[in-house]
């Protein structure tokens, strides 16, 4: 259905390469005969998310940090392509530190475009956020209807768009902007306190844990399985459509699952390795601050102007991950 033949012998810069996203966009793009560079400084991508690579020819690593202008114009360096994944995720992570947060998504952003912009990158693809959609009730999430941020992590996430709309109207520099909705799959972090809800309660239920889920269970995300999110990445970087440029796309399936369901679904993948899972019992903490209430998206401008047709639903994704998790994790 989709040919990415565009991308062969393409140079394409990966921040955050050595990330859960991130790794699996460098894997995608070194499947298409793509020369992928990828800058991560670590501080959450793992080396081992890139080891299979380093053999690689058409894979080059660059350790550093994307707040330190001169990184990311080595990295820019006769690149055709970035996809800007480098962030500091997580709601609660930038309410407990809004600064490094800030510095990292904002400023680190503003100095990857400036260093795009100057090696004269043809297109900047950036992971943003469906945080941006804040306090808006309206479902589903549509791209130009926004309310306001609930946290520093989804301010950042706006600013970034903001920057990026600006840089076309000023520099005539084409961007793309991703709206991640709840991503989960292979080489997502069960670990840390930062922990994602899917491989944290995949990891948890492994070994026998009650998890405990904030609130009553009933807050509803779009989960999104990673390869609907390299799918998007992918077309939007060899998307000829000229109308598809300089927009920002809900990158999701369409579909809402409250986190009650989501542990049942778990539980019943799980249960098919260890039946004993089938049988823990979950615990209700409190609602965590800075959380959207539910979360749903309207793919219809992907599909309409990028072509976008996600394989995966969320319980297809979830087998596979479940799958992936319990060969690579026991």
């Amino acid at each position: 259905m989709y040919d990415f033949q565009t991308l062969k012998g393409k140079k394409i810069l990966v921040t955050g390469g050595a990330g859960f996203i991130g790794s699996n966009l460098c894997e995608a793009l070194l499947e298409q005969e793509a020369w992928v560079t990828c800058l991560d400084n670590f501080a959450t991508g793992k080396r081992e998310n890139i080891a299979p690579f380093l053999g690689n020819d058409h894979f080059t690593l660059i350790e550093g940090d994307i707040r330190d202008l001169d990184t990311c114009k080595k990295a820019c360096e006769h690149k055709d392509f970035v996809l800007h994944q480098a962030a500091l995720g997580s709601v609660p992570r930038s309410i407990n530190d809004p600064v490094t947060s800030n510095e990292v998504n904002v400023g680190g952003f503003l100095k990857m475009l400036v260093a795009a912009k100057d090696a004269g990158v043809q297109r900047f693809i950036y992971a943003a956020s469906s945080s941006t959609y804040g306090d808006s009730e309206s479902l589903p999430k549509v791209e130009d209807i926004i309310g306001k941020p609930l946290s520093p992590y989804a301010i950042t996430k706006y600013v970034d768009e903001l920057y990026a709309d600006v840089f076309k109207r000023t520099y005539d520099f084409d961007t793309i902007g991703l709206r991640y909705f709840n991503v989960f799959g292979r080489r997502q972090d069960p670990k840390g306190a930062y922990a994602a809800v899917i491989p944290k309660f995949v990891m948890q239920f492994m070994t026998h844990e009650s998890p405990t889920i904030n609130g009553g269970g009933e807050y509803s995300r779009d989960f999104t399985y990673i390869d609907n999110v390299v799918l998007m990445n992918l077309l939007a970087l060899s998307s000829d459509n000229t109308e598809a440029l300089n927009q920002v796309y809900n990158t999701a399936f369409g579909e809402r699952t409250t986190l009650n369901d989501l542990v049942q679904y778990l539980k019943e993948y799980l249960a098919e390795f260890d039946p004993k899972i089938a049988d823990i019992e979950v615990q209700y903490g409190e609602y965590r601050k800075g959380d959207v209430p539910h979360s749903l998206a309207s793919i219809d401008k992907a599909k309409n102007l990028l072509n976008y047709n996600p394989k995966f639903s969320m319980k297809d994704g979830l087998k596979e991950a479940v799958t992936w998790y319990w060969n690579n994790l026991k």
